[in-house]
């Protein structure tokens, strides 16, 4: 609890695993909605099922690209924090 209130343990990447996970979900969704918005369609129905798949395939990558993104400040942030205490220890 300490370390929590303190600041010594960061909750924001777990907080973005989540937030990965809503957006894989999201969009497999709008992947869906778009392969069934183009079955219904009776013009340009073809380029709306495309969109859909890419929807579906890149949108995954697109998210996890952006959450390791995001992850990488927090293990930027621990790394310096090791390299800080083994520096400290050292000078003792």
């Amino acid at each position: 609890m300490n370390n929590f209130i303190s600041f010594n343990k960061m909750i924001t990447p777990t907080i973005i695993k989540v937030l990965f996970w809503i957006g894989v979900g999201f969009s497999i969704i709008l992947g869906l909605i778009q392969i069934i918005a183009g079955f219904n369609s009776y013009y340009g129905g073809g380029y709306q099922i495309f969109m859909g798949l890419l929807t579906i395939v890149l949108g995954p990558i697109f998210t996890r690209i952006y959450c390791e993104l995001l992850i990488l400040f927090f293990k930027m942030h621990e790394t310096i924090k090791e390299i800080n205490e083994k520096l400290s220890s050292k000078d003792n």
